[in-house]
Parts: structure tokens; sequence; C-alpha cells
């Protein structure tokens, strides 16, 4: 007996690592210290010799059970990039610049192709936030998790002076509200979206006309990252009052988030275009109103709160890092929430 025929094996380990280094290597930073392999990841904090009170910020996350959707589609390559994106933007949203991330992998049996497809993901997504990818853990769990399956989850840390972090401590009644195009479901309420429609290859594979495309390619699409919008609308010296991910739970849990006390979010639902998924999704699932908006973004990834002479230089520096922005509602004094009018 040996630990393999236990179920865990080490070489596939090793070549798991040896496939996913080019991926790696390509999210490198000038800060990161050493190369991949070692028992922990190290990174240079020299740049806050630059910043009047420096503050790490960090964010973790995983995926969730969009996973099963990599599963059925045997498409490995992009979860990765929701993962990096649910840890990254939570970051942005609070004005950080993410530095590194660490990505941990758990399977019922390691096939080293597939783990260098998934951290293949994972480095997309730490190249498109500007992040290093300085570590990670793949365990192998033989008899706890199928073989097929994995869980993915990751963890992030970013840098901000503390001047610059955005509290929400001074959103005021008159302020607007911009929201920023999300690429579809990104990675919350797929335990819902799996009572709607069948999970089987079939009906993935089903092309919609309203979609444009599969159901399992509009429900795979990988989350946004806002890392570099976020950061070209400070860079354009425009003040981000306030900032919500618009993640698990949707609007009404997200938004008030941001706000102080006697402060509330309206927001216009015509103001933007929702994108197609969602009105499929609460067509054939005979979903209401509050629920859409209390467990997805229904197109808006983010939502920032800023002084109505901010609006139109925010929205050209959102566009200019690639992202479509739409002016959607504005705050009013009122108890503290969010109404969808």
């Amino acid at each position: 007996m040996d630990y393999k025929k236990a179920g865990v094996d080490i070489e596939a380990g090793y070549r798991s690592v040896e496939l996913m280094k080019e991926y790696v290597k390509e999210t490198t930073r000038a800060e990161v210290l050493g190369g991949l392999g070692g028992f922990s990841g190290a990174f240079s904090l020299s740049a806050i010799k630059n910043m009047e009170k420096p503050a790490l910020v960090s964010g973790t996350d995983g995926v969730g059970t969009k996973l099963k959707l990599a599963f059925l589609m045997d498409k490995h390559d992009t979860v990765g990039i929701d993962c990096v994106a649910m840890c990254v933007n939570d970051i942005a949203c609070a004005g950080g610049e993410p530095l590194f991330f660490l990505d941990y992998i758990a399977c019922g049996k390691n096939y080293p192709e597939k783990i260098a497809e998934i951290v293949k993901g994972v480095a997309k997504g730490c190249k498109m936030a500007g992040a290093a990818l300085i570590g990670g853990e793949t365990a192998e769990h033989p008899g706890l998790m199928p073989e097929e399956e994995y869980d993915l989850a990751g963890f992030a840390v970013g840098l901000v002076d503390e001047k610059d972090l955005i509290t929400g401590e001074n959103i005021r009644p008159g302020d607007v509200l911009v929201g920023i195009a999300s690429s579809g479901v990104h990675s919350n309420g797929f335990s819902l979206i799996r009572q709607v429609f069948e999970m089987t290859r079939e009906s993935l594979e089903t092309y919609y006309e309203e979609l444009n495309m599969t159901l399992g390619e509009a429900l795979i699409a990988p989350t946004q990252i806002y890392v570099r919008a976020l950061k070209s609308v400070k860079d354009a010296s425009i003040t981000m009052k306030g900032c919500s991910h618009i993640t698990g739970g949707g609007f009404y849990e997200n938004i008030p988030r941001m706000l102080p006390e006697g402060a509330r979010a309206f927001i216009e639902k015509g103001s933007y275009p929702i994108p197609a998924i969602f009105n499929l999704l609460q067509k054939k699932g005979g979903i209401d109103d509050q629920v859409m908006y209390n467990t997805y973004n229904m197109g808006l990834g983010m939502v920032i709160a800023l002084a109505p002479s901010d609006v139109e230089g925010a929205v050209k520096a959102i566009e200019a890092a690639g992202e479509r922005a739409y002016v959607v509602g504005r705050v009013n004094a009122g108890e503290k929430g969010v109404t969808i009018c």
C-alpha cells in the first residue's frame, strides 16, 4: 500500500505545477520576490513609502455552484476569472489596488491538464486586475469529493492610501448613482438557476434566439473585473463617494452597504439595458421582480455614488477603460436602503 493507491497522486501534483508555471509567470509584477514552488509567496511593499497612511485591503471568495456548469460543459478555463473577480472587485470597491492573489483548488482527483486549465483562468483574471499570482494550493481529497469535481476559492490583498478609501460616509442626498455594466449573471444565484433550467448537456447546448448563443455560453460567461474602470475614475481625479459591488443579495443587500444613515438610493429600471439572460430566467422561472433584484446583478456589476458635477467625467473615464456606464439613479433623503422604481 502507498499514497497513490490510497487515492493521492503526488506525481500528478508535480505535473500540475509544471503545467501551470507558464500561466503564473505571465502575472508577475516587479514586487514579486522569488518564484513558484516555495512554501510561501513573497511580495515587496516598498510602494508604501510613497503613501501618507498605507492600508492593506483584502478579499476572499469562491465561485460557488457555478462550478456545476463547468463540470457539465467540461469547460474549466473561465471559472478562474470568476474566482479572481469576486475577490479583486471587492478590493477595488474600497478604493484599493489589488497586489497579489492566491488560489485554492480542492479536487476529488488531480487531473493535471484540468488543474492547469483552471489556473490558466486564474492567471488571466490576475492579468486583467493587474495582480500577481504568487501562490496557491491544489489539494486532492479522495473519498471526500467525487473524482470529476473540484472547488475553487481565492484570496487577494490590495493597497490603498487611507485618504483614498471609499467608505460612503460622505454620500449626501442629491448625489448621482452610476452603474457599470455586468457581463451577465456573474457568480451568484446559480442555485436558483439550477431550479429553473434543467442542468444537462442538452439543456446547456440549447440555442436561444434572444440570447444569440446557447444557454451554457450565456451562463458560464466570466464575471467582469472592474479594477481598471475604477482606477480610471480615480486617475481622472474624480472622487467616488461610495461604491457597491453587486454580488449575492443583488441590489437590496449590496447598495445599502455603501450608504450612510439617512440616505436612500433610488434605481430606475429603465435607465440601462437588462441583459437577455435575466429576462429569460425570470420568464422561465416565473420569478417576481423583488426576487430578481434581491438575487442577481440585473446587468449592473458595480454602482458608484458621485457628486453631480463628477458624473460626466466618471462616465467618460469608465468608458475609456472599455466598460459601459449608465446614470441609473440618485440618492435622496430617507431611511437607509434602496428603492427600485
